[in-house]
């Protein structure tokens, strides 16, 4: 089974009809549409976790930068979910991105995407962990979530959210044999932000998040942050990467490439102007990176398909699904 075959069998009906209404609307059929030439413009995707008007206005200082650099107008576009940003590459609607890393799996299995960069924390970390957090002072803990009974809302993050969903759902709900849908009360999709507000207010007594959005909560929303507390976190997973079409103009590629890796970098005030923006969103700069780096969320990907296959019956599946893990933890052996 393909990497792209694994991914999507975690995307749910809800998913699946979003992905249909998109590919309806681009009329693109089943392939990617091919970029022609330079463009006039890119469109850099963005979906955060703080949301929108947020983070607008954090990304638009280098979205300028890029600009300039590149020599083309570089526009922001924001969308709703993950799959409509998928979708919107797949059409060539965008032509860059920041991905978080299971999204820029399925970029790249289906929309022609490239991996060029991958973000540092302003730690010098290329990882951060997902989160499950409740109300300060709710008593509620991990042991507690994971006894089920249907006594929690719970808020679960976008279907292609790797601290919202995939993480969580591989370190420990699949690894406890709890399936969500079973345990809890109800289960509400959002985004980092909505949920952490959820929870504040009372609306889901538990739900998933990231050591990100923490920073981006404390920093913005100091009160909703105070009424907040983490009962669990993720190993490290893989941070987000920046994905661009891999059939982009190559001169234009290279330079989109040559920006990331560079901001930041150096010394002097220009530098610094930039270290500034860079710590506004809560990085340091970039790295190198090509789609090796993701081979730790593939392996989610497949443990996520694997238990799936299992709780519906489906051997052949799980046999598949058992293999590309098996396939991927061979790799990760022998890679330095």
């Amino acid at each position: 089974m393909t990497h792209s075959k694994l991914t999507r069998r975690m995307l749910g009906l809800a998913a699946g009809a979003a992905l249909a209404v998109s590919v309806a609307a681009c009329g693109r059929g089943d392939k990617p549409a091919a970029a022609k030439g330079a463009p006039a413009e890119i469109s850099f995707a963005i979906l955060p976790a703080e949301g929108q008007a947020s983070s607008g206005p954090l990304w638009q200082p280098l979205l300028d930068d890029m600009t300039k650099a590149v020599g083309v107008p570089v526009k922001p576009y924001f969308a709703s979910n993950y799959t409509v940003l998928v979708e919107a590459m797949r059409g060539n609607q965008i032509q860059a991105a920041w991905f978080p890393a299971k999204t820029a799996i399925e970029a790249i299995e289906r929309s022609n995407g490239e991996v060029v960069a991958r973000i540092v924390d302003p730690e010098g970390r290329d990882s951060y962990q997902s989160t499950l957090i409740v109300k300060k002072g709710s008593g509620i803990t991990h042991e507690d979530v994971l006894a089920c009974g249907k006594k929690y809302d719970f808020g679960i993050g976008d279907a292609l959210s790797t601290s919202g969903t995939l993480a969580p759902m591989t370190f420990l709900f699949n690894a406890n044999n709890v399936v969500p849908n079973e345990c809890f009360k109800t289960v509400r999709t959002a985004n980092h932000q909505a949920n952490s507000f959820a929870v504040a207010n009372g609306l889901v007594q538990v739900a998933t998040s990231n050591t990100i959005n923490t920073v981006f909560i404390g920093r913005s929303n100091p009160q909703i942050a105070a009424q907040i507390e983490e009962i669990w976190r993720s190993p490290p997973i893989p941070e987000a990467g920046i994905v661009i079409r891999e059939d982009l103009d190559p001169a234009i590629k290279e330079k989109i490439r040559g920006f990331f890796l560079s901001y930041g970098r150096g010394e002097g005030a220009e530098a610094e102007r930039q270290r500034k923006i860079l710590k506004d969103l809560n990085y340091s700069g970039f790295n190198p990176a090509d789609e090796s780096y993701l081979n730790p969320v593939r392996e989610m990907v497949a443990d996520q398909a694997l238990a799936e296959a299992k709780a519906k019956g489906d051997t052949a599946g799980a046999a598949r699904a058992e293999a590309e893990l098996q396939r991927l933890r061979r790799l990760r052996e022998v890679q330095p």
